[in-house]
């Protein structure tokens, strides 16, 4: 198949194919895209004897400033130029490799496709620090187990946040919450001690044939796949679809192996970072040793060092968070996209890009294969599939003598918990029956905290963020009120703010906090466990949990959608969804899908050994699709009943949306910039827009927000009409507007 017919089957305007044949730029003139938002790209010239082919970094002046650069090829911005008087000298070019043509292709893409700068995109590419630092060491530093004479109160909270810490000052800062003024001064006083690091440490190689696994046949035929479209070194978009438990990893473990024996490098994206550990354990036992990571929490020296060693080709395997897809491999030779079915692959501020299409383009620029894999694909996945797009493996059952749990619905109707209470009773007689055979059960609620919403019970003053249109939600573990969306937190007050009545605030519906303290009551000698991204929120942690839970030391766990992703536990065999009807109230696009993806990642956390499993799934609405489907066992059911419905709707994968954001911190002025954007819509035949109207969300982060949704055919050119409209618009300083293309939050 041709770029054209490619380009026009996945649905991406024709425009990008003149990207995949860019010129190489001629003579000393050379264009340099910088690192700045505030400025689009300009011609410098390159002084005497200094060569810098496309993709080099270069360090150029901008008034009496000197900012990093990314030399970028000719006709990529069009023709316009200054003339050659008044052109500057690039000030010094950088001794990194150049970012590779693939990926400025993908930049080019990424910062077209979602209507972004391409400077927001280089930025994600280009770590400074990472780039401009010199080989050799640098100083952290640790605690020296002295105590200073004068031990002021922060210099007491610092010396206990840091024990067993080490990294830079402003790190240390960082992690302790003090400024950088009391971490030097715990240095001076030698409190903190110096350690030198050094910044290019070489990395292990992973040895392919360390440990050969034995596969089953469905396991077998899938890796032979894929090992030989790494073999053809060719770009091939697959969906691994394998139901859990099924061995996805030990099969995408093949390909991973077969990369290396060809000497590439392997990207391994997995959709939280508190997966990281365990899937880092699973990786050495195959490899012989971990590979390098890359997430938020990394410390500089840390980054800097993957960075590097990615660049020059000494790093062969990298497994990361999304932002990880950015960097720049020297030898790219797969991507794996684990749990592809993941909404946090989907960046939802910044430069808003879908990791998983992402991935996918890179493969296409750059030449070799990309596995999507995952038991619940997305629809858009299982599309691409159908009209041969992608290629699709099967893995259709679990591996060894595992089988796929039975699921129940308890219909909440008939079988109702106790007055304030949210277990039903044959969840309840599940649960003990599974503490007598001392197995494993695991409580599944997507709300963190202890409660929703908090009121007062004499005058309903209910609890909301001063900040954003979201009820502060409580959390008792730690005793404070907490905004979800903006991170606004207050300890909860003994009287009502509103009426001042003493003792009459109450907690409305449940969190897994509640769920923890009715697990409690009735089971008081049961070990439990709350996990959430408020227990887990690292990786240590994560392994910590991870170790109890093999050890059996937790008995009941009870824990969010952070529990779903791919976690073995093979004496789990109860799962408990608490509330399945949840997911179903939002309304948007995806929320049926999403919420099936959900519960079936949940329920497939039991009876992944020889112990069978068993699932009950809490509602009000059995007879719901997404909940029969499930009880049924039917996925193939609810995804072509899900498929019909959207395609009679035009919605993805068969329409486009896109999202158009305004806010300010003045509401009258967000909504007359919302008007004048809806004011000037262009009239497009197959494009449609609706709004403006206030965001669900209407304020967030003391930001007032409007909101408009544009729907159009896949056929139009969505991004060059964008641009173009809004391009054409001006906005007062305060007012922000942003473009979200393929919206996965419609609040």
């Amino acid at each position: 198949m041709n770029d054209a017919d490619w380009v026009r089957d996945v649905g991406l305007p024709a425009a990008y194919i003149p990207m995949m044949n860019r010129p190489r730029p001629s003579g000393n003139r050379v264009r340099v895209v910088l690192l700045t938002q505030v400025i689009g790209p300009l011609d410098y010239r390159l002084p005497a004897g200094m060569a810098a082919e496309p993709g080099s970094i270069v360090i150029v002046p901008l008034g009496p400033r000197k900012l990093m650069g990314v030399v970028w090829d000719d006709g990529a911005f069009g023709d316009e130029a200054i003339e050659e008087h008044r052109l500057r000298n690039v000030l010094e070019l950088v001794d990194i490799p150049p970012i590779a043509a693939g990926l400025r292709r993908l930049v080019d893409w990424v910062a077209d496709y979602y209507l972004a700068s391409h400077a927001s995109v280089l930025r994600m590419v280009i770590s400074p620090s990472a780039a401009m630092t010199a080989a050799g060491t640098i100083t952290e530093y640790k605690p020296s187990g002295f105590e200073p004479a004068r031990m002021t109160p922060q210099r007491a909270v610092a010396l206990d946040a840091l024990v067993d810490t080490q990294g830079l000052v402003r790190e240390l800062a960082a992690e302790a919450g003090v400024s950088d003024a009391i971490i030097r001064g715990l240095i001076k006083v030698g409190a903190l001690e110096p350690v030198q690091v050094s910044i290019d440490a070489p990395f292990a190689s992973p040895d392919p044939q360390h440990h050969l696994p034995k596969l089953s046949d469905a396991q077998e035929s899938a890796a032979a796949a894929m090992r030989s479209a790494v073999s053809a070194a060719a770009f091939e978009p697959i969906v691994l679809d394998g139901v859990t438990g099924s061995g996805k990893t030990e099969t995408y473990f093949e390909a991973v192996a077969e990369v290396l024996k060809f000497g590439r490098q392997v990207l391994v994206l997995l959709p939280e970072i508190s997966l990281t550990q365990p899937f880092l354990k699973r990786f050495a036992a195959r490899f012989g040793v971990e590979p390098a990571t890359w997430h938020s929490g990394m410390k500089q020296s840390q980054r800097r060092r993957v960075w590097r060693g990615v660049a020059e080709g000494r790093v062969r395997v990298v497994a990361g968070a999304r932002s990880a897809l950015f960097l720049p491999f020297a030898n790219p030779g797969l991507i794996v996209v684990d749990e592809a079915h993941e909404v946090s692959f989907k960046q939802e501020d910044g430069v808003r890009y879908h990791a998983r299409d992402v991935a996918v383009m890179r493969g296409k620029f750059e030449g070799f294969p990309v596995v999507l894999a995952s038991a619940t694909p997305a629809l858009e996945s299982r599309h691409m599939v159908s009209i041969g797009r992608y290629k699709g493996l099967e893995i259709p059952s679990r591996f060894g003598t595992a089988k796929l749990p039975k699921i129940e619905a308890i219909d909440l109707t008939k079988d109702q918990p106790e007055r304030q209470n949210w277990i039903a009773p044959p969840l309840l007689a599940a649960i003990e029956e599974r503490l007598e055979r001392a197995e494993q059960s695991l409580l599944f609620l997507n709300r963190r905290g202890y409660a929703p919403l908090t009121l007062c019970r004499h005058c309903g003053h209910r609890f909301q963020c001063p900040n954003c249109t979201a009820w502060m939600v409580e959390h008792r573990l730690v005793r404070r009120l907490a905004c979800h969306h903006c991170g606004h937190v207050m300890p909860p007050p003994d009287t009502c703010p509103e009426c001042n009545a003493e003792d009459a605030l109450v907690p409305c519906g449940p969190g897994v906090e509640r769920i923890s303290e009715e697990v409690k009551k009735f089971f008081p000698d049961a070990r439990t466990f709350v996990a959430t991204s408020d227990t887990l929120w690292s990786p240590d942690k994560a392994a910590e949990f991870v170790a109890m839970v093999e050890a059996n030391a937790i008995d009941i766990i009870i824990g969010t959608q952070l529990v779903t992703k791919g976690y073995h536990f093979p004496n789990l065999t109860l799962v408990g969804v608490i509330d399945a009807d949840l997911g179903l109230e939002g309304g948007d696009l995806r929320a049926a899908e999403r919420t099936f993806q959900q519960i079936a990642q949940a329920a497939g956390r039991a009876g992944r050994a020889e112990k069978p499993g068993h699932v009950f799934i809490q509602t009000r609405n059995p007879d719901h699709p997404v909940i029969a489907a499930l009880v049924a066992g039917d996925r193939d059911a609810f995804y072509d009943a899900e498929t019909a419905q959207r395609q009679s709707a035009g919605a993805p994968p068969f329409g486009r949306y896109a999202a158009i954001i305004i806010s300010s911190e003045d509401e009258r002025e967000a909504i007359e910039a919302a008007r004048a954007v809806g004011a000037s819509a262009p009239k497009a035949e197959g494009m449609y827009v609706y709004g403006p109207a206030p965001a669900p969300l209407s304020m967030l982060r003391g930001r007032h927000r409007q909101r408009l949704l544009v729907h159009a055919q896949r056929s139009v050119e969505l991004q060059s009409i964008m641009r173009e409209w809004l391009g054409g618009l001006n906005f007062p300083r305060g007012v922000r507007v942003g473009v979200d293309v393929d919206p996965y939050s419609f609040l």
